[in-house]
């Protein structure tokens, strides 16, 4: 093992030197102006715009803009912002459409900003519930509309689709594409095929089942719908499809809705006329629950190619048979024409949550390569014969100690990765996040939740160790990196030097650029060759969204919507405990010699007052940090240690202790997305998690007066 660890390092090193020349030979012969002469390095970028979520067809990701390049990237400035009206979770990409700028926040409010100035000429509001927040997995985010005919398209977190006059937000046509009465939400952005627009939705963890349904543009119409997992069987079958998919589910899979949802990643080919999507998790994550007698449970965690015009199903890929790991196949997917073996093969590449890096034929799907571009314990490699992954023996042990790499969040989750045609090489956001699963411990865990979380593990199994040290050591191991990949060879050729995870997606341009955000509030701009950071600037919060970049008048322009949340700061706030990240939910707008600047950011002091005291017994205290994980810890932090997206409960005022019954099982709050949770909690439970909560704040306050920072 070392000895290859060693090949792998002299190889890396060997890369980064070939890039290194490789990067110096494409300035030259690309960037002749930049190198010979810098008073002539900045000519005039002809015109550009940003019309579709991916950029190109393909969703590459990849500008041809040379304007700002790596000779001088270290002039890039602020030329303005634009503070969005929320305080939540920012993961959009902008559009931008005949010198308007079309961006989202969270709540799926539409922005119009003028590209050139950032002046607002419009703003829609769906005007959301806010009791929804407790529908969906991971924050009120949306990552961007869609734009055709003069409208723009959003999907809203309740569930909607919505298209708007593009001149002035004016509403065209409105549909209600999910059961409001189930769990299902929109976060994703729309994707337009010909004359239709396509939406999928979210909500696996809570008990859905997943489908897209394709809409007429013009009138909202609804064109067709594709169901990614089968129903109920005494309901009968949409389709031949779905009762074949059938066959490789067994037990009673529809109480538990069976999951599959597409929430994210979708990509069209109009020369094909194919639709890919990018199929989710099953609901529940534990496949014993859902499916105890195995199978692959088609269509989990599958790429699948649909034909546009009608919705009819042509081939699929499981990354996952048989998922069990919240291993989702909803990641971004990317249409190139690579040569392989000779022959130039029209492909479709995508890095799921497993992390292997998938190369398929998208004529027909056939697996071309997969290999692991991150540390997977679940399985060793992909059969490219059968094209099924080699699992390890321990990779279905859930016993609370068994280590699985990936995590659930995946070895890269939803931040878009990028295709640079001129290096050949993708660029990954990756994560490195260790977890445990454990067995379900009581029955209410075996059972459906009913619109509630429920994944059919037993959530002790994530619980972080008492230890003094515990933010020290999630540093450590909780970490991120921007990954080059070729996917020819299958390899990494540079890679970032190692931070938090959470890394912002990326965009890649002609002027030898990779731009990538950070949970650690900066900007960057990378040596697309050799990973060499050129340029960093601080944007005061989580730059989680991937970048853009647009020419208007000769000037080129690089956009960004920022602001942390998302699911990092709500069901993986153990991750990003202790960052101190704010969330300043903002567009951001650079150009070569931008001479505008940013507010000072506002003081974020936090500190504990002297919280009531602890007046309940040990056991009892045991018994509420088992029903916090169990009910509190997806959105409050595993451990209390919340991103600050969610309320940190050891800061709760005495006010908050005096009607805890009535928050926690009567849902007096509701309407800011605290349901109540009187079926699954009894009053002793609900005052068991205070009495917990209480501990916890004091253990705090301890800390807090021994540092001299308590009051």
């Amino acid at each position: 093992m070392t000895d290859r660890c060693n090949r792998r390092q002299q190889r890396m090193r060997l890369c980064t030197m070939l890039a290194s020349l490789f990067g110096l030979l494409l300035l030259l012969t690309t960037n002749q102006t930049a190198v010979a002469d810098e008073s002539t390095a900045s000519p005039p970028a002809p015109d550009s715009e940003w019309r579709l979520h991916g950029l190109d067809v393909g969703e590459q990701r990849h500008s041809k803009l040379r304007q700002i390049n790596s000779d001088n990237v270290r002039k890039l400035g602020l030329a303005w912002y634009f503070d969005l009206y929320t305080r939540r979770g920012v993961e959009a990409t902008p559009l931008m459409v005949d010198g308007t700028l079309y961006v989202t926040g969270s709540w799926s409010m539409v922005y119009a900003l003028d590209a050139r100035t950032g002046e607002l000429r419009w703003f829609y509001n769906p005007e959301v519930d806010r009791a929804f927040l407790a529908k969906g997995c991971c924050d009120a985010v949306n990552r961007g509309v869609a734009y055709a005919d003069g409208k723009v398209i959003v999907g809203t977190y309740d569930g909607r689709l919505v298209a708007l006059q593009a001149s002035d937000g004016k509403v065209v046509w409105e549909v209600q594409t999910t059961d409001r009465n189930q769990s299902y939400t929109i976060t994703g952005a729309p994707r337009i095929v010909a004359d239709k627009v396509v939406i999928g939705n979210g909500g696996a963890e809570l008990g859905v089942r997943g489908y897209v349904t394709a809409y007429a543009i013009a009138t909202g119409k609804q064109a067709w719908r594709f169901y990614t997992v089968p129903g109920n069987p005494k309901d009968g079958f949409e389709s031949d499809l779905m009762k074949t998919a059938a066959e490789t589910w067994s037990g009673q899979w529809w109480e538990w809705g069976g999951g599959g949802t597409v929430w994210d990643s979708m990509v069209y080919d109009p020369q094909l006329d194919l639709l890919y999507i990018g199929v989710g998790n099953g609901s529940p994550w534990n496949q014993k629950m859902r499916s105890p007698e195995g199978g692959d449970n088609l269509f989990l965690t599958s790429i699948v190619a649909l034909r546009g015009k009608t919705g009819e199903y042509v081939w699929h890929y499981q990354t996952t048979p048989g998922e069990t790991w919240d291993f989702t196949a909803t990641q971004h997917m990317i249409l190139a024409d690579l040569e392989i073996g000779g022959q130039l093969r029209k492909v479709i590449m995508q890095a799921p949550k497993n992390g292997f890096f998938y190369v398929l034929d998208r004529t027909s799907g056939e697996l071309l390569s997969a290999e692991p571009f991150a540390v997977t314990t679940w399985a060793t490699a992909v059969d490219l014969k059968t094209g099924r992954p080699i699992e390890t023996p321990n990779a279905r042990v859930f016993d609370g100690k068994n280590v699985s790499l990936p995590s659930n969040a995946g070895a890269h989750n939803w931040q878009p990765m990028s295709y640079h045609p001129g290096t050949g090489l993708v660029y990954i956001p990756t994560m490195h996040i260790p977890i445990t699963f454990l067995e379900p411990t009581r029955d209410l865990d075996r059972k459906p939740g009913q619109g509630y979380w429920n994944v059919g593990f037993d959530r002790m199994g994530n619980a972080l160790p008492d230890v003094p040290n515990i933010n020290a050591l999630m540093d450590q191991v909780y970490t991120g990196k921007l990954l080059a990949w070729d996917p020819l060879q299958q390899e990494a050729k540079w890679e970032s030097e190692t931070g938090r995870p959470s890394g912002g997606g990326v965009l890649s341009t002609a002027g030898n650029l990779v731009f990538q955000g950070s949970a650690e509030t900066e900007l960057r701009a990378f040596n697309a060759a050799t990973g060499e950071v050129l340029w960093s600037t601080d944007v005061q919060t989580a730059a989680m969204a991937a970048p853009i970049t647009y020419a208007i008048d000769g000037v080129q322009y690089l956009a960004a919507a920022v602001g942390f949340g998302g699911g990092a700061a709500s069901e993986a706030g153990a991750i990003v405990h202790g960052w101190n990240v704010p969330n300043l939910s903002r567009v951001l707008v650079y150009k070569l010699d931008g001479k505008a600047k940013l507010p000072p950011v506002p003081p974020r002091e936090r500190v504990l007052k002297k919280p009531p005291p602890v007046t309940g017994r040990e056991d009892a205290i045991a018994l509420g940090k088992v029903m916090y994980q169990r009910h509190c810890s997806y959105c409050h932090g595993d451990g209390m240690r919340t991103g600050g997206l969610t309320p940190d409960l050891r800061y709760s005022a005495t006010a908050v202790h005096d009607i805890w019954q009535e928050i926690v099982r009567g849902g007096v709050l509701s309407p800011v997305g605290m349901v109540g949770f009187e079926r699954f909690i009894d009053e002793g439970e609900a005052e068991a998690i205070r009495q917990y909560v209480l501990l916890e704040a004091n253990r705090l306050y301890e800390q807090q007066q021994a540092a001299g920072q308590a009051r």
